[in-house]
Parts: C-alpha cells; sequence; structure tokens
C-alpha cells in the first residue's frame, strides 16, 4: 500500500523540477521513532503472541543502506552514541493521493530529523533540516541502479524524489559530517493512522492557527486531535509565524514530544489490544533500514530507547538564513551549523549560540516551495 509522511509537505505546490516518483515498494514512509518502543511490549507477551509477532514483520520494509552507500562513508563513534536520519516523505501515491485531493504528484522528503543518542543518556538531541535548505548534493546511486552525479544548489527536499533513502542519507552525511547509524520513515496515511490508533494526541497552542492550505483551524489552548486533525497540525505552515518552513518545524518538534508523552500516559505496553492496534498501524508506515528490518531488531532498538525522556529531549532546527541569490530558499549558516554537527560528533552540548536557530536572519522565505 502506498504510504507518504507525515511530518511533512503541507502546502499543495509542483514537485520539484528534478523530482521523479520512487518505485511503489519504497512508497511506504518513515518519521517517528517514538512508536518503535511499542514494539518493545508487544514480545514480551509471550508464545500466545507469535501470530501477531509475524503478521506485523509481515508489515516492515526495509533498504539495504550498506550496500547502497558503499565504504565511502563518515567512520563510525560508538563512543560518541548513535545518530539515526528520520525522514518524512510526501508521495501523494495512493492514500496518500487523498490527503491533497491528488493535485500534488512526485514525491520529496518534506521532514528530515537528525536524532542524536548519547551512549548511556536520557538527553536526546533531534536537528531538524529545513527542506528549502540549498545543499550540494553528492554523487550517489538510486535504488533503480542510476548514477546521479554531484549537484550544487539542489533543494534538500527534493534528493529524496531523485535518489531515494540512499542518496538522502548520503547527502546528509555530507552535510553533518556524521554516519547515520539508521534511518527511519513514514508517510501521510500511515501517520494518521498511528494517532487514530492511539485514540488521539494532545497538544497545546499559544496562538491560534488558521491555515490556508491545510484547513486547519485551532484556538489559542489545549486540543485532543485525530489523525486528520494531527496530519494537519504537523503539516501547517502558513497559519504559524512567518509563515516559513521554520514555524512547521517547530509544530512537528513540539508533536514528537506529544506523542512519545501519550505513549507513556495511556500504558501502552501493558495492553495488549491497544499495543497490537498500534503496532500494526506504526509497522504498515514504517519503511527502515535492513539493520532495523525486523521487528525484533525494532524491538531491541525500542528498548535501548526506553531511557530518553522527552521532557528533556533537545529539539532545534539547523541554523540557516535566506539564500542570497532566491531569498525563498535557505542556506546553512555555516559557523551555527558546524558548531551543531561538531557537538553531535563529540557527543557534547549543542552550544546555545548554535541553538538560535529561527528568526532574524535565520528565518525562510514565505514562498519556501512544496
Amino acid at each position: 500500500m502506498a504510504r507518504t509522511t507525515a511530518d511533512t509537505g503541507t502546502d499543495p505546490q509542483p514537485p520539484a523540477q528534478d523530482g521523479t516518483a520512487p518505485p511503489a515498494r519504497r512508497r511506504r514512509r518513515v518519521w517517528r521513532v517514538t512508536v518503535l518502543v511499542l514494539l518493545t511490549g508487544l514480545l514480551a507477551l509471550g508464545g500466545g503472541a507469535w501470530w501477531m509477532y509475524q503478521d506485523l514483520n509481515g508489515n516492515l520494509d526495509n533498504v539495504d543502506l550498506d550496500r547502497a552507500l558503499g565504504g565511502d562513508r563518515p567512520g563510525k563513534q560508538p563512543a560518541a552514541g548513535r545518530n539515526i536520519l528520520l525522514v518524512g516523505s510526501d508521495s501523494r501515491a495512493g492514500e496518500n493521493a487523498e490527503l491533497d485531493g491528488g493535485k500534488v504528484a512526485g514525491a520529496r522528503s518534506d521532514t528530515a530529523l537528525v536524532i542524536h543518542l548519547p551512549p548511556g543518556g536520557e538527553r536526546a538531541t533531534a536537528v531538524s533540516i529545513p527542506r528549502d535548505t540549498l545543499v550540494t548534493r553528492p554523487a550517489c546511486t538510486t535504488d533503480a541502479g542510476r548514477e546521479l552525479p554531484e549537484a550544487e544548489r539542489v533543494m534538500f527536499n527534493s534528493v529524496y524524489g531523485t535518489g531515494g533513502p540512499a542518496c538522502v542519507v548520503r547527502t546528509v552525511e555530507a552535510l553533518s559530517g556524521i554516519r547515520m547509524d539508521h534511518y527511519v520513515e513514514i508517510d501521510f496515511a500511515g501517520f494518521r493512522e498511528v494517532v487514530d490508533a492511539l485514540g488521539g494526541v494532545t497538544v497545546t497552542t499559544r496562538e491560534p492557527i488558521a491555515d490556508r492550505a491545510t484547513g486547519l483551524r485551532l484556538d489559542a489552548g489545549t486540543h485532543r486531535l485525530d489523525g486528520e486533525e494531527a496530519l494537519r497540525f504537523v503539516r501547517t505552515r502558513y497559519g504559524v509565524g512567518d509563515g516559513s518552513d521554520l514555524g512547521r518545524i517547530e509544530l512537528q518538534q513540539q508533536f514528537l514530544t506529544a506523542v512519545v508523552a501519550e505513549v507513556r500516559q495511556q500504558g501502552i505496553l501493558t495492553s495488549p489490544a491497544k499495543l497490537y492496534r498500534v503496532a500494526d498501524a506504526a509497522t504498515e508506515a514504517l519503511t527502515t533500514d535492513s539493520g532495523l528490518g525486523t521487528l525484533t531488531d525494532l524491538a531491541d532498538f525500542g528498548r535501548s530507547l526506553e531511557g530518553v525522556d522527552p521532557a528533556t529531549m533537545e529539539t532545534l532546527t539547523l541554523p540557516v538564513r535566506p539564500d542570497a541569490r532566491d531569498p525563498n530558499r535557505v542556506v546553512t549558516v555555516k559557523e551555527r551549523a558546524d558548531a551543531v554537527w561538531q557537538a553531535l560528533r563529540d557527543g557534547t552540548p549543542v552550544p546555545e549560540a548554535a541553538r538560535a536557530s529561527a528568526g532574524g536572519e535565520e528565518g525562510g522565505g514565505e514562498g519556501s516551495g512544496s
């Protein structure tokens, strides 16, 4: 079944000039690493849950990034922790076409977060890469085996549609100098189903939201969002801040922590019926690297995240500023961006000056494309 991501695409606009739709087998996308912890409880149910294990295991889709990327990658740094690339794709294929009325074709990685997990620590760091960021896409091999040459000033969210997961990982590794230990992705329709399986997620808004593109209207205050409303929430752009992609990133980061809190508050891991319902929706939506390609792998990974406290998770946006040649695109603020990546490489706190990535010169343009 065709799927795409949630932390992504917002306004229906034309695809990137060089964007092409990926093969159908890759249309199930992933975004939320938090749902992986749900799988831990499933394996704890014992032999009576074997049929559920088999069913959920069959839902999973994965890509062999080690084979696709080869040895030309940053070295592993086990002492500094682990790094996961979470990607949300905005393919409008299959069920996802309904979400935008089938108006937009192609696929892009509308959301990308580098999640850093320190060794044995509770304080994770999530760095969002704005989709409108102009980057250099390194030479890479697409899923179909086609060789793509290096390309400069490519909008980050077009890399996925052009080259697929392997090219996105290579681009992020070139940008950051950090090896991605794992790759996880979720799609629009899958995201909506996960939230509905949870029975909704609670968020609090400081200001009213009225987004003309998504149709979301919320008063300031606390709201219980169902799957469709949650999808509109994480795709909202014009209804918050200055209408740039940076405001939407803040909402996505807020929702990420709200999902983790919801899972813990509901005690999902102790309720077999609800656990299966949520895990079924989550695994249907997931595409991962082959290292997380089975339910057992995911459950082991989920166990390793149990010490991560969402209340202490640091979320920040890669420091960017409007591009001098195109104010509707952004480029990294090199000194600050380098400080962010260096902190993740070293396993040290991100410097205060590097966290201030929104507003002022770091703002994005109103027309930052879709």
